[in-house]
């Protein structure tokens, strides 16, 4: 009877200790920090350069080792959410934004499926994006922005954080749909014609001038004053966002009147509506 007596109080105590040890933490949530902001920073879009079948197989696949938050389809058109807001979806790769380098840990990622472009012997040709789609991809970031409190500035293509490494959303991506909808703001385009009017007067500015532009609007490039691959890449990729007729990556006098505009405070404004 000792003998059970001690093999039974054995095992209530071993069953004791699994219990507490199985118990959750209790946590007291009554009382938040006054400083605090969503780790979102960022929306990054894109476009999946793929069909659906093949998109939702890549991003939702174990290779190449790439996801998105969300995926937003063509036809018909539906959003499908692949990763939680809260986690990390890797969608951005190797990026730079003013500074924040890179930006997968404080991002949120939409992928579109868009086939991209087509090589043929006139030109690159780009996919255009049917007006559905973009509708909910607006609808979709408009929601995205709110719950996140991210900045205009932060709502950027990737080819606005990868130049010359990535194109899409690419030149038929349309941003001033965005900058409508009050997404993004838009360069003032009194300000434009008026700087373009003194850039067609007067010499290009240097190679220099450019590369320092580009870095106050937040893309990373050299600054030894000369037109390098890299300078090339970030001129065409902010020419695809505002002047998509041609994306070159040669500075010309309008590429110089809208850099002027949007690197100067007060240059920028917002083409929403009023809210009523």
């Amino acid at each position: 009877m000792p003998f059970l007596r001690s093999r039974l109080l054995a095992i209530a105590a071993a069953l004791l200790l699994a219990g507490c040890a199985a118990s959750p933490l209790r946590i007291d949530t009554r009382h938040q920090a006054a400083v605090q902001a969503s780790r979102v920073q960022f929306l990054v879009l894109h476009y999946t350069v793929a069909d659906f079948d093949e998109s939702l197989r890549l991003l939702t696949g174990t290779q190449p080792g790439v996801s998105a938050h969300y995926l937003v389809r063509d036809d018909p058109v539906r959003v499908y959410r692949l990763v939680d807001e809260g986690r990390l979806a890797r969608h951005a790769g190797e990026s730079w934004w003013a500074g924040t380098t890179p930006l997968n840990a404080s991002s949120v990622g939409i992928e579109i499926v868009n086939p991209g472009y087509t090589d043929t012997p006139e030109g690159r040709v780009y996919a255009p994006y049917p007006q559905e789609q973009i509708d909910t991809v607006i609808r979709l970031a408009r929601e995205i922005v709110a719950r996140h409190g991210i900045r205009p500035d932060h709502v950027l293509g990737h080819a606005d954080v990868a130049p010359g490494r990535k194109q899409d959303p690419g030149p038929q991506f349309p941003w001033r749909q965005l900058a409508e909808a009050g997404l993004i703001l838009w360069p003032d385009a009194a300000q434009v014609e008026e700087r373009l009017a003194f850039h067609q007067r007067n010499p290009l500015p240097a190679i220099a001038w450019f590369q320092e532009r580009l870095a106050t609007v937040g893309y990373r490039v050299p600054c030894g004053g000369e037109l390098d691959d890299a300078t090339r890449a970030a001129l065409g990729t902010f020419q695809m966002k505002y002047r998509p007729a041609d994306i070159a990556g040669v500075p010309d006098a309008e590429t110089a009147a809208l850099l002027d505009v949007v690197s100067t405070p007060g240059g920028m404004h917002s083409l929403a509506p009023p809210a009523e």
